[in-house]
């Protein structure tokens, strides 16, 4: 007991902590807030409040998705008499190390044949054409339905590949899928059903993962695309709101694509632009959560980060095309506001760079200002800004796991921590999209991996570090020096959070720089000798 006493009473103890910081009135009154310390505080708390409307923009999703329960799709309202024919496209672009693991999966699809017509739609420019033809060949020699397209250029990238097949499509249904997915055999039977409602335009299916436990870094992926496929579209499923198609694992209406406009291809995410535009002229979505596609995450930083980055460039430029025609359309106003915090969240990006520049400075003055204020402003501020990210992720994983989800808490500091390390590049993404800058579409490269023996076959398709990763380990430098004068100042609450900051922007360029350079944690190189790794 005298021990525990002298603990609390130490010169350093937490009595003396609570008496010095929260209850000593020596200084108060002598701090007078001045013109440079306005201009800092006022961006300061502007970008905080902003990030914590999303924030709590995810709450609002989460309360949505159990508001709505009751509305969870599941099965049909009625069968076809008759199955209608079906079109599968198959966008491909250099992927010589998945396609035959894609095309056995959709050759193997129950489905009526003289009902199913199946579309290889390759752009590619290496040993992926000879690997796909030769595939292609071999399959409707077997009596699959399957024909092979290839185009020498690229326009439109993957949407230019879409609509050039939709020319030849005979299916009144198209069904997608990207070139790292396998959808199970029954995924055809379980969704057409859905479409005899006549207003019914899409219906998107819910993507797992392969290579889940491949590593710690697909580990967070999938929980980061769970939270997604889980929370944000069943919850605007389910209240009636204007949700988006993935760009696979999906199917649509034909007269559906045209009616909106077809596939165009002025924004990095097609499918969320075509999307938009077929709910705006009136066609219904459907979301079957427990409809499971397969596929494969990123097993490379470099791969993650181009991804996000096409994603999170994409929806800015959507929001700029659609925005504007959602909010003079008839649709209800809620449906208004989601869509404004769908298309524009990855404006949180930007904000979070500001909030780096901005914090210490901020945390200097502010700490002359008084720790109460600190405690009663600034901490719900990023509360709501940065915990809401950890419980929404952490609900998704108790819907999926209801056993075993406890797991996920294991990986949610890493998972806040990667969405800051992801801030740079998608900063650069973000600005490029407001600004109008146009990029090629950027594949994400997959390799086939899936368990923890599997290695990447080449590193033809690995793409160039740049700048970022130096930037990324200098802004976590930053970061680790606010940690230090947090601690030397005794500004204990403030050192988690920034803790998440310096961990983000380490990991994410060590990340970028070891595996680009030296092929590291759990991915190695191996050169084929034969002329296609796989497929012949």
């Amino acid at each position: 007991m005298t021990a525990k006493l002298a603990l609390w009473n130490a010169p350093k103890g937490i009595v003396p902590y609570i008496r010095q910081h929260f209850l000593d009135t020596t200084f108060r009154g002598l701090y007078h807030v001045n013109a440079f310390d306005v201009a800092l505080l006022i961006p300061y708390f502007i970008v905080l409040i902003l990030l914590a409307g999303y924030g709590v923009h995810r709450y609002v999703l989460v309360y949505l998705y159990y508001k709505h329960g009751n509305r969870r799709t599941s099965e049909p309202a009625a069968l076809f008499a008759e199955l209608p024919r079906v079109t599968v496209q198959l966008p491909i672009f250099n992927e010589q190390y998945v396609v035959e693991r894609l095309l056995e999966s959709i050759c193997k699809l129950k489905y009526p044949a003289n009902k199913l017509d199946i579309q290889v739609l390759d752009d590619s420019t290496d040993e992926t054409v000879d690997v796909a033809r030769a595939l292609v060949e071999r399959y409707a020699a077997l009596g699959h339905p399957i024909s092979y397209h290839h185009r020498s250029n690229r326009e439109g990238y993957k949407a230019g590949a879409l609509a050039e097949g939709l020319q030849t499509a005979k299916g009144e249904f198209v069904a997608i899928f990207d070139a790292d997915f396998t959808p199970p055999e029954d995924f055809l039977l379980r969704t057409i059903h859905h479409f005899t409602d006549p207003k019914i335009g899409m219906v998107q299916c819910r993507w797992t993962h392969l290579n889940r436990h491949y590593s710690f870094l697909t580990e967070v992926e999938a929980i980061l695309l769970d939270g997604h496929f889980v929370l944000e579209h069943s919850g605007r499923a389910r209240t009636g709101l204007f949700f988006n198609f993935n760009g696979t694992a999906g199917m649509w209406r034909r007269i559906a694509i045209d009616e909106a406009g077809g596939w165009q291809h002025d924004t990095l995410t097609e499918d969320t632009d075509l999307s938009y535009r077929a709910q705006l002229k009136g066609w219904k979505f459907i979301y079957l959560q427990d409809v499971e596609c397969p596929a494969e995450l990123p097993v490379e930083m470099t791969a993650f980060k181009t991804q996000q980055a096409r994603w999170a460039k994409g929806l800015i430029q959507t929001g700029k095309k659609i925005l504007p025609r959602v909010l003079r359309s008839d649709a209800p106003l809620h449906t208004k506001i989601e869509a404004w915090y769908h298309l524009t969240a990855n404006i949180s990006y930007p904000l979070m760079i500001m909030l780096s520049v901005l914090l210490l400075p901020a945390m200097i003055i502010r700490s002359y200002q008084g720790w109460f204020q600190m405690l009663c402003i600034d901490l719900p501020l990023f509360m709501a800004s940065t915990f809401s990210i950890s419980s929404f992720y952490l609900v998704s994983q108790r819907e999926l796991f209801p056993r075993s989800w406890p797991r996920a808490l294991i990986y949610l500091p890493f998972l806040m921590a990667l969405g800051i390390g992801l801030t740079v590049t998608n900063t650069k993404a973000v600005l490029e999209a407001i600004v109008g800058k146009q990029s090629a579409f950027a594949r994400t490269p997959k390799y086939s991996v899936v368990s923890k023996q599997d290695k990447i076959g080449a590193t033809k398709y690995r793409k160039r570090l740049g700048w970022v990763p130096w930037l990324e380990l200098l802004i976590g430098t930053y970061f680790a020096a606010t940690v230090y004068y947090a601690i030397d100042n005794e500004n204990y609450i403030t050192v988690p959070f920034l803790l998440l900051f310096v961990l983000g922007y380490w990991y994410t360029g060590l990340m970028s720089l070891l595996q680009g350079r030296f092929g590291a944690a759990g991915v190695s190189a191996t050169t084929h000798t034969k002329p296609f790794p796989v497929g012949v």
